[in-house]
């Protein structure tokens, strides 16, 4: 069994069970419970601003499938030189091989022209889809910080990790360079925490200002996963040798979503709608 001094062992194999032929596993379980949280949340917010249900109903059955694919391209799309002559494995999901960013972009991308199609608020829809999209990042975390799917740089800090199980690709790792940062945690605290803040201005200064927490979402999880990829050893692809895929995403979703959020924030207050009261009612002062 591995050890390491001051490390965290990680034992768990990362398959729960195989159910007539179909694998159930940490990542794949965690993932689903992510995206029906997501939905959860949205929901919730979607009644504090009279967003229809139905619509965030619609628009989770386009952003949640557009993402998967999005995440699927972006990892096809950094490994080209292998997918490149195999094609035929580009559409095999099921063998593993997303990327984050991808599905980030994917959803925000499907659901945004949706809503725009469909006459939804956008910029309101893009508020509580992106608190929905973050929670469901912070809960998919937790699948792999249980199977080590993503490898991380070594450390000596006493809350680094090893994966001791002979499944877990995280295994062979662990064995070459002992305990490693628990990079997945870190993001997975990360997104905690600026989905606090978004919380908090959400139901405060931002609770008449659509787009606002859209774009606190945005460039904050870019800043904090561009620093976060260089304790990453699984995502070394770059483009045009500078910085890494994700690093690269991460400086594109910045230079672009800053002029847009900008734009976002000079736009005036939106002003609430008072309920329509039958007639004969006298409005309650609370």
């Amino acid at each position: 069994m591995l050890s390491g001094p001051l490390a965290i062992e990680i034992p768990w194999d990362p398959n729960i069970a195989e159910i007539s032929g179909l694998l159930l596993t940490w990542h794949g379980l965690f993932t689903s419970l992510g995206i029906l949280a997501g939905v959860w949340l949205a929901l919730r917010l979607g009644r504090v601003i009279d967003y229809d249900p139905d619509d965030i109903y619609s628009l989770a059955l386009v952003a949640v499938p557009a993402g998967i694919v999005g995440a699927r391209l972006l990892f096809v799309i950094e490994r080209w030189d292998f997918y490149g002559t195999r094609p035929g494995d580009i559409i095999a999901i099921t063998e593993g091989g997303i990327s984050i960013w991808g599905g980030i972009l994917g959803g925000i991308l499907g659901g945004a022209l949706y809503a725009w199609w469909k006459g939804f608020p956008l910029l309101r829809g893009l508020d509580i889809g992106a608190a929905g999209l973050l929670l469901g990042q912070a809960i998919g975390r937790l699948g792999d910080v249980v199977n080590g799917e993503h490898i991380a740089t070594a450390t000596d800090l006493p809350w680094g990790v090893i994966y001791s199980d002979p499944d877990s690709p995280a295994f062979a790792h662990s064995v070459a360079v002992g305990a490693v940062h628990p990079a997945t945690s870190y993001e997975l605290l990360g997104d905690l925490a600026i989905l606090g803040v978004m919380l908090v201005l959400f139901y405060g200064l931002f609770r008449h200002r659509p787009g606002r927490v859209f774009f606190v979402y945005l460039i904050g999880y870019a800043t904090m996963r561009f620093f976060l990829t260089y304790l990453r050893v699984d995502s070394a692809e770059t483009l045009g040798g500078l910085l890494r895929v994700p690093q690269l995403v991460s400086v594109a979703a910045v230079v672009v979503g800053f002029p847009l959020a900008i734009w976002v924030w000079r736009r005036p207050p939106v002003t609430p709608v008072e309920p329509q009261l039958p007639p004969g009612r006298v409005p309650v002062k609370r």
